[in-house]
């Protein structure tokens, strides 16, 4: 076991490297196994969800590589249709694999994902496409089968436009027989980068990035080579970093339209923020500014930085509101924020943080991905030191984060902890 020990209060300069977007490369992963021909991956981050998945593609026959430099090379000649129980259960986007096996192979299975508990995120709107296409999907013993002799293209409807069911449809339908059409469909930029690479393919895929997708099946895809986006979450994870501890940093590689609600936010809480180019400048204020925070889908606020300005706007000078419309349990961090020093009130989806609150170093374990991301930044405007626990959660998607904190002056680093039974 490990654990991140940081001593609050020191302002970071520098510039911070971006990492490749983790909700793209994992999807991309999963589109991989839908040719034989080699696929080519670049800009892939180092982070324990890369690694989980690629145990899932070796499980089913794939050879995966993964260079130093971020290059990953997957060539999925022989496959088997079901993907292993302790990795699946590990990730929620183990689900990605059953719309290319599905398309591929005809057949899959696979348990049920497992992933962050941040509340309901039931695969209905996978599998009920799925169905429309001509599957025969079973669930039982934790499992989920699927058959089918091969699918059929179809106009489905999302009852929610869900990142996750967008994509795999998306996946499913290129080799589908005929055209599908998805609407209210997800327009995050992840979803642009699975149609780009779908494409590049030759797949047939337009419209992603708004509310309908088509896709005109074709009988096979051959190999890819692409270079994955930044990570749009980082690179706000940072910007908060900036804003907390009153410091001046520069963030790149950025897509600037890929944090516009971000930017717009933190200008809102009193930032300076400049764009050119790929590198977003972020300067910190002395007096952090109340704000209203609404999460929703993209192009809204991204439920993934909300825990990350729940710790910002403890320090805001007044009362912010915080509504979290996306997930049903993504406040569990708050508890944790509260050890050290802010005054947060939680009403179902909704956070009242009153500020501004005097943020000290305690001892706190991460809940989930983004929470973790969360305690780090409030430890690095905290006085004293913060030491945070459950730090596997951290490193499912933030590379080198210690390291990359280091290098803008942070004083963080990592410790391996006694468990309690080891000193009896």
């Amino acid at each position: 076991m490990e654990k991140i020990v940081i001593t609050g209060g020191k302002p970071l300069a520098g510039e911070v490297h971006v990492s490749g977007a983790k909700n793209a490369v994992l999807k991309l992963m999963a589109a991989s196994l839908m040719t034989d021909q080699e696929c080519i991956i670049r800009n892939v981050p180092n982070i324990k969800d890369v690694k989980t998945m690629m145990d899932i593609l070796r499980s089913i026959g794939a050879v995966v590589e993964l260079s130093a430099d971020g290059v990953m090379r997957i060539q999925a000649k022989e496959l088997s249709w079901e993907a292993p129980d302790a990795s699946a259960r590990e990730m929620r986007a183990s689900i990605q694999v059953m719309g290319p096996l599905l398309a591929r192979l005809g057949k899959a299975r696979l348990s049920h994902p497992g992933g962050c508990d941040l509340g309901a995120r039931p695969v209905d709107l996978h599998l009920a496409g799925f169905r429309k296409m001509g599957a025969v999907i079973q669930e039982e013993y934790g499992h989920i089968t699927g058959q089918s002799v091969r699918l059929r293209g179809q106009e489905i409807y999302l009852d929610y436009p869900s990142v996750g069911a967008t994509e795999n449809l998306m996946m499913a339908a290129v080799l589908a027989e005929g055209n599908t059409v998805v609407r209210n469909a997800a327009k995050e930029p992840e979803i642009i980068e699975v149609q780009n690479f779908l494409n590049c393919m030759g797949a047939r895929v337009r419209g992603a990035g708004t509310d309908t997708i088509k896709v005109q099946g074709v009988r096979e895809l051959g190999g890819a080579d692409h270079t994955v986006i930044p990570d749009r979450i980082e690179a706000g994870t940072f910007m908060v970093a900036a804003v907390m501890t009153g410091s001046e940093i520069a963030i790149s590689p950025v897509i600037s339209e890929h944090l516009e609600m971000v930017r717009a936010k933190l200008r809102e809480a009193g930032a300076e923020i400049e764009v050119a180019g790929e590198t977003a400048w972020v300067k910190g204020n002395a007096h952090i500014l109340p704000i209203q925070v609404r999460s929703a889908p993209h192009p809204g606020f991204p439920t993934d930085m909300q825990p990350q300005f729940l710790a910002l706007l403890s320090m805001a000078e007044g009362v912010s509101i915080v509504t979290e419309s996306v997930y049903t349990n993504r406040f569990r961090h708050v508890d944790e924020l509260q050890r050290m020093g802010a005054s947060i009130t939680v009403d179902g989806r909704l956070a009242v943080v009153r500020g501004p609150r005097h943020l000290t170093g305690a001892r706190v374990r991460a809940s989930d991905l983004r929470a973790g991301a969360a305690l780090v930044l409030a430890g690095l405007a905290a006085d004293g030191v913060t030491e945070i626990e459950g730090v596997g959660h951290i490193d499912r998607g933030y590379e080198n984060l210690e390291q990359k904190l280091c290098g803008l002056g942070a004083d963080i680093h990592r410790e391996l902890t006694v468990p309690v039974e080891a000193l009896i």
